[in-house]
């Protein structure tokens, strides 16, 4: 018989994908330029050249069996050395070579986290607004994952559900920041609250609690936004992260766990990966893609469109009348709907081809997200779109 839980999985809708797909055909209908497509989280920006040129380079200049050779187990150790100086530089942290894991994107960071710091059974929290595919990556672990209500006045963490809800069963506890729905940035005032809470609690429990901390959006952080570097705050955190949307290389999947050197054990969770690939078959990424980002991890794309993109939607829900907390980073947005269901509220808004998220599945019910990785010329085109839907349908604006 074929596995029962996976065949079930096939039935759950995603909702984004079905969205970005009824966009594509809605643009085939009247001409994409025409559809207003807010829900699909893809880099909107190219790589940077220096990326394009280093990769020319090693093709036509490097041995090909270095190339496109197996990596090591552990990872290729010319980008573990060069992920771990970049972090120290950057963040004032001591990694080494043998504190840094490949994986295939912030994903694969994550699924090896989760596996290497729980075993079957164990309790994952993670804090609403959330990604909604920590799922299936902490309950392919065997784990539950248990949601803290969101605190929907600033996105930041639940103070009060969180204490009461970080018991005795829980091992790992699973942050994204900056936060994709929200765009917001845990604060340092709100990483302190929670080095010391979970710091405090592992001590009563008399076993660490881990914090993994997913943050792929890490370089896209807005003006005066607060976003401190997490693992700098609490020593037993597992940093996962992906060069998806700082150096817009999505389809490359590239990433890292890096333990912080401080953590309890700290010396075998990079070797446990190893052998955790072993039962999952992730076997590194590509060799080629570790040694062409290892020597251009301190690059971004132009990443500044996104922080014009928000300003010019923030002002404008602001001004229509919406809720909405202002995003840090990232480029989603997190607006309150204009009635309880926002299902219906996205549903309403089909029909002036906006494109635009519920955000049930992120744990913010009567939310919805918008991705504004697009260019800036159709998120100005779309704001007098969304004026006359707020108005023609909810009176406002």
């Amino acid at each position: 018989m074929i596995n029962q839980d996976y065949k079930a999985m096939l039935g759950a809708k995603n909702i984004i994908r079905n969205l970005s797909e009824y966009a594509t055909a809605r643009g085939k209908e009247i001409g994409y330029e025409n559809v207003f497509d807010f829900s699909l989280g893809n880099p909107s920006v190219p790589a940077p050249e220096i990326f394009t040129d280093t990769m020319i380079k090693m093709l036509r200049d490097e041995n090909p069996m270095k190339l496109h050779g197996y990596s090591p187990t552990l990872g290729d150790p010319s980008y573990k050395e060069a992920i771990a100086a970049s972090l120290n530089r950057r963040f004032g942290m001591d990694y080494t070579a043998e504190h840094i894991f490949p994986t295939t994107g912030a994903a694969g960071a994550i699924s090896h986290a989760v596996r290497a710091v729980t075993k079957p059974g164990d309790t994952v929290l993670t804090i609403a607004p959330f990604f909604p595919e920590y799922k299936p990556y902490v309950e392919g672990a065997g784990c539950k994952l248990k949601i803290v209500p969101a605190n929907t006045d600033t996105f930041q963490i639940n103070i009060e559900e969180f204490e009461r809800m970080l018991t005795q069963d829980v091992m790992a506890v699973l942050i994204n920041t900056p936060n994709n729905p929200s765009g917001i940035a845990y604060s340092t005032s709100t990483l302190r609250y929670l080095a010391d809470t979970m710091t405090r609690k592992a001590e009563e429990f008399g076993h660490p609690i881990y914090l993994i901390s997913d943050e792929p959006y890490r370089e896209i952080v807005f003006k005066d936004a607060d976003a401190p570097y997490v693992s700098a705050f609490y020593k037993n955190t597992l940093s996962c992260y992906s060069f998806s949307k700082a150096l817009s290389l999505p389809g490359e999947r590239i990433g890292y766990v890096a333990v912080n050197p401080k953590a309890d054990d700290a010396e075998f969770i990079v070797p446990m990966c190893g052998q955790i690939s072993r039962g999952t078959g992730h076997n590194c990424p590509p060799s080629i893609i570790q040694q062409a980002v290892g020597k251009v991890c301190d690059i971004t794309s132009d990443l500044s469109v996104y922080e014009t993109n928000m300003n010019i939607i923030y002002d404008t829900l602001v001004d229509i009348g919406f809720s909405v907390v202002k995003p840090g980073g990232t480029f989603y947005i997190l607006p309150k709907a204009l009635e309880e269901d926002s299902v219906a509220f996205c549903n309403k808004a089909k029909e002036y081809d906006l494109i635009l998220v519920p955000a049930d599945n992120f744990g913010a019910p009567g939310f919805f997200r918008m991705a504004y990785c697009i260019d800036t010329e159709k998120v100005e085109r779309a704001m007098p779109r969304l004026r006359q839907f707020a108005k023609e349908v909810y009176g406002l604006g």
